[in-house]
């Protein structure tokens, strides 16, 4: 007896697929680098691609969309987030930050200008991610945040070994290898921040 297939139109039963439910779109209003912004979206959007897509901050890198590389580090109330695996709806109420809101009027906060002065990138497309992470690692330390490689608290960032620094940043991978540099930016940052 042959096979029975499925009506492209109905689902199958086998595989346990089920037809994509539409949602409508949702009221959100976000707080990002500042300033709110308010849009109607899809429930299921990501807050990276809301960054990119919807509010056109482009800085924010879309690396391999599940949380393994890095690229898309932004800070959520401080605390640095993979943006390609949360929700945007799930962020409303919360302080966005992303690469384009660390600098401000007086010029480049002080991670961007260690990684320009450091020559903390190659392509660059890591670095936005990279210098995002670096903030957090710095505000981490401060709080007294422990890593894996030493559970005790660190006593300042200035003190963080080039160890513990590359581990505390492994969140993040730079395919061109700017390792050292950005390890280098990290440390000059961590001193001017003292």
């Amino acid at each position: 007896m042959a096979e029975q297939q499925p009506d492209a139109a109905s689902p199958s039963r086998t595989g346990g697929d089920l037809p994509m439910q539409e949602v409508p779109p949702q009221p959100v209003s976000l707080r990002i680098n500042g300033k709110t912004y308010s849009f109607m979206l899809e429930p299921r959007v990501t807050l990276l691609d809301a960054l990119r897509e919807v509010v056109r901050l482009s800085g924010t890198k879309k690396g391999c969309d599940r949380g393994q590389c890095g690229a898309c580090t932004v800070l959520v109330d401080g605390q640095r987030i993979n943006a390609c695996l949360t929700l945007a709806i799930m962020q409303e109420g919360r302080e966005i930050t992303t690469i384009e809101g660390l600098a401000n009027d007086h010029g480049l906060h002080p991670m961007q200008q260690a990684f320009l002065d450091c020559d903390g990138l190659q392509c660059g497309y890591c670095t936005p991610g990279q210098i995002c992470s670096a903030v957090a690692l710095l505000e981490e330390v401060k709080a007294g945040q422990a890593s894996a490689i030493d559970p005790r608290k660190a006593a300042d960032a200035a003190s963080l070994s080039d160890e513990e620094i590359r581990e505390r940043m492994s969140g993040n991978i730079c395919r061109c290898g700017a390792y050292p540099n950005i390890v280098a930016a990290i440390r000059m940052a961590a001193g001017a921040s003292r």
